[in-house]
């Protein structure tokens, strides 16, 4: 039973059995078929079987505040042909030499690879990474920076065991190679960057986090993700003193937080997060958690808590003080599942307060196991459905 403050009132929903996924497994990373009802996102382009002859309509396709998102949608498709990487001076063919082109590119790639990158992967701006019709993997070395850019999608790739970068020369457009101090070993970093959406992704077992969003990021959209093996998932926010993130507005949607997941799930500070619609099959310490009075809305989501007795509430407050009690954290049509709990404070409205191209309808929770269940990269085929 959910923990309800005096002052709000929390629904409990009925349950509903969680789905069997059809997926097949290679290096623990899920990739699945065309085989559930489809959420708000998926219905806008995968049933349609001509998707491969017009790559570029995905981009009208995503909700929340990373819905404007354009990635490379007017630019031109490049093709990357080759696995291999080279910081300073990549080839025609590599990913590198896509991704930092100065002009809007929608990249997608001629076969299945593994990419282990040298050092981390700086993505310009008006750039779509689109794994659709290909197994794409970067993984077990440095992976993705965005950094002062906007407007860029990355779908369908799986991202895992990334490493650190180290101090170096990195080019990040065809005019500029600068030295950089090296990177945290995150799977997808977001700093000082707007307009971004990550979708169809398999994210796990990285060095530090697996999406960072900090220093001012916003307009982001996180959705159909599949997170797993990990302990500090998602942070939103840089640190309790970088009161620059109160403009951070993140959209957390219809994503499956699976196994061996420890926290953050995610963490915000200062900015606002919508958790709408997210599968929780287990977390050891905690699901939601933050710092710094952010404001936080969980709305329609599917809690599932393990059999820890310590680990059954949702929630979890960063602060010496009890001034955690004004922040705005609110749990609305969520689902409970084996004692969870979600502890909420605070007064007022806390909605999203979207535009017309952001808003969508939140189901509730217990439709959550359906909505998520192609969560992660997609088997797509080319001239059929996805």
């Amino acid at each position: 039973m959910a923990y309800l403050a005096p002052f709000l009132v929390l629904s409990c929903l009925l349950t509903l059995p969680l789905p069997s996924l059809q997926a097949y497994y290679d290096s623990s990373t899920p990739y699945y078929s065309y085989n559930k009802p489809m959420n708000v996102i998926d219905s806008c382009w995968r049933s349609n079987p001509k998707w491969a002859a017009n790559r570029r309509a995905l981009a009208d396709c995503a909700v929340g505040f990373g819905s404007n998102a354009i990635g490379g949608k007017y630019g031109s498709i490049y093709v990357v042909t080759s696995p291999l990487d080279d910081p300073v001076n990549p080839k025609p063919g590599m990913l590198r030499y896509g991704a930092i082109q100065d002009k809007p590119l929608w990249i997608t790639f001629a076969r299945d690879m593994k990419i282990t990158l040298k050092n981390e992967l700086m993505v310009n701006s008006y750039k779509t990474i689109d794994g659709r019709g290909a197994k794409v993997e970067i993984a077990n070395g440095p992976c993705i920076t965005l950094q002062y850019v906007s407007h860029v999608i990355v779908h369908g790739i799986s991202i895992h065991d990334c490493k650190p970068g180290k101090s170096g020369i990195v080019r990040d457009s065809p005019t500029h190679a600068g030295h950089r101090q090296g990177s945290d070993g995150d799977a997808i970093s977001v700093f000082a960057s707007s307009h971004i959406w990550i979708d169809h992704c398999f994210l796990a077992r990285c060095t530090d986090g697996l999406i960072d969003v900090i220093r001012a990021s916003t307009a982001v959209t996180i959705s159909n993700n599949y997170f797993q093996q990990h302990d500090k998932v998602m942070l939103l926010g840089h640190n309790d003193k970088y009161t620059a993130d109160k403009v951070m507005r993140v959209t957390v949607v219809f994503n499956r937080f699976g196994s061996g997941l420890i926290e953050r799930m995610p963490r915000v500070r200062f900015g606002y997060a919508h958790v709408a619609n997210n599968q929780y099959d287990e977390w050891r310490m905690y699901a939601i958690g933050g710092s710094a009075n952010p404001t936080i809305f969980s709305e329609g989501n599917y809690f599932l808590a393990s059999n820890n007795p310590v680990s059954k509430q949702v929630t979890k407050r960063e602060t010496k003080s009890g001034d955690w009690k004004s922040w705005k954290w609110r749990s609305s049509r969520d689902l409970f599942e084996n004692g969870a709990y979600f502890v909420q404070s605070g007064y007022g409205s806390c909605a999203p307060l979207y535009s017309g191209t952001q808003s969508f309808a939140v189901a509730d929770g217990s439709k959550v196991p359906a909505l998520t269940s192609n969560a992660g990269p997609l088997s797509c085929t080319v001239g059929k459905a996805c």
